[in-house]
């Protein structure tokens, strides 16, 4: 399955954002799946134009996806490890308390999501999940891709029947996809996977190169490579991995210092940070991508700037599972460039993504204005696109991939800003329920708020999700 391109085509944007300021009336020529070119000065639309009202964005990148934990959403589990069902938030113990949660808790109920996601049913949860994307502004998704095999580890068939299947769904939901595949062979420093873990193993790096190197890119989907994390990966097959990217020319993402926890067995096991680990083993640098970022030295933010190393900032997962706030202004100013994911879908909203990177500044700071409403836009776009190795997206200009977005500017959350505000309307105002159109390729995704190859996202999440939970 592919993502198609329309011939040529002309839309025209009430207002566009085009990356400095917004521009009234703007039309563009799109032919082949690209913007041919851009007019601005164009007060009406033009005969035969497709009429965009409200403030047309370039389409947003989510640069971490983990699209089975959608099935998680809104459910929390009683203690780590107790084997009970997990209940709705809010949802007291037996004594009326809540009960203290943690990260490491919530990963056992995760497993159990995991454990039972079949090439079938990954394919339908992830198709209903990638079109919540899409109807949220959505053109592209970075897949940290990490369950590979039947429970218990046996390959199937087709070895990358879940990679595939998820790379299907992304092409029917209509929007394109870098499938990050992901080394994660261990449980922790020195220890094999657990059982939900052999499922997610190959049992080494190189194993792990064999099968992935048979994955194949399309018009819609590039290939990139993922470290699940230094405690998943043992430090001597890092450079495997880091290799396997460099000779591609593709991302490499991993998770880093997410957890006071990892960092202390990192230090304990190799008497040094994740990210030195990482620096000392060549997996650091312009293509690499660090998600989350969180716990971190003064050392480790010089490194990881130093080398261009990217962040991902999830701060809407990070705040649900209690991980922190991690220094995304200290890491830009030492060079690493930020980008913005919903990691665990808690919400599918980039653009509260974006505002929750600043407000979550402004309450570790009590200071506000880290970042313009610009910079925040271009996190979320442009350079989220480019941490996916879809470097040709990302902006409204001739040459750059036909993927836009319009938020209407008449909603009870928009109406009343100026649309020459424009950045700041979409920020510091908007939300996911007010995106009325996106467009990949130059053919309309969502149209008015609706779906155009999903009729009813709702209903097939409902269902996906009730698949999984049996």
């Amino acid at each position: 399955m592919q993502v198609t391109t329309a011939a040529t085509r002309t839309y025209w944007l009430e207002h566009a954002w085009l990356g400095t300021h917004v521009e009234p009336g703007v039309a563009l020529d799109v032919r082949d799946g690209r913007i041919a070119a851009v007019h601005a000065g164009t007060p009406a639309p033009t005969p035969g134009a497709e009429v965009l009202r409200g403030l047309t964005l370039p389409g947003l990148a989510n640069a971490h996806s983990h699209a089975f934990h959608r099935a998680l959403r809104g459910t929390v589990q009683v203690g780590s490890g107790t084997g009970q069902p997990p209940r709705r938030q809010g949802q007291s113990g037996e004594d009326g308390e809540r009960a203290p949660e943690s990260f490491w808790a919530w990963r056992d109920v995760m497993y159990a999501v995991a454990d039972r996601l079949t090439p079938d049913t990954y394919f339908s949860l992830a198709r209903a999940t990638y079109a919540e994307m899409a109807l949220a502004g959505i053109t592209a998704v970075g897949e940290f891709h990490y369950v590979h095999h039947a429970p218990g580890g046996t390959p199937y068939a087709d070895p990358n029947a879940m990679g595939e299947a998820l790379i299907a769904a992304a092409a029917e939901a209509g929007i394109r996809i870098t499938l990050l595949d992901t080394a994660y062979l261990s449980s922790g420093f020195g220890q094999p996977p657990t059982t939900p873990q052999l499922r997610f193993s190959d049992g080494t790096a190189d194993a792990w190169a064999e099968r992935c190197s048979v994955l194949k890119e399309r018009d819609h989907a590039r290939i990139g490579a993922a470290i699940h994390s230094v405690r998943a990966v043992p430090a001597d097959q890092l450079a495997t991995v880091a290799r396997w990217a460099e000779e591609r020319r593709a991302p490499l993402h991993v998770h880093l210092s997410e957890q006071t926890a990892e960092n202390d067995a990192c230090r304990e096991a190799h008497g040094r940070t994740p990210t030195r680990l990482l620096a000392d083993h060549g997996v650091l640098g312009p293509r690499t991508t660090g998600v989350h970022n969180t716990h971190l030295t003064a050392e480790d933010i010089s490194l990881i700037g130093g080398t261009g190393t990217g962040t991902c900032m999830c701060p809407t997962t990070e705040r649900d599972l209690a991980d922190g706030i991690g220094p995304a202004v200290a890491l830009q100013q030492a060079g690493s460039p930020l980008c913005l994911g919903s990691d665990s879908h808690a919400v599918i909203d980039l653009l509260e993504e974006a505002r929750a990177m600043e407000l979550n500044e402004r309450l570790r700071t009590r200071t506000r204005g880290h970042w313009t409403a610009a910079a925040l836009l271009r996190a979320a776009s442009a350079d989220g696109h480019a941490a996916l190795g879809w470097q040709d997206a990302g902006a409204l200009e001739p040459g750059a991939l036909a993927d836009f977005t319009t938020i209407a500017l008449d909603s009870v959350r928009t109406a009343g800003p100026l649309p020459r505000l424009g950045a700041e309307t979409a920020v510091f105002a908007a939300s996911a329920a007010d995106v009325s159109h996106t467009v990949v390729a130059g053919r309309h995704v969502v149209r008015d708020g609706v779906h155009s190859l999903v009729p009813d996202v709702p209903r097939a999440l409902a269902d996906a999700v009730d698949a999984l939970r049996g």
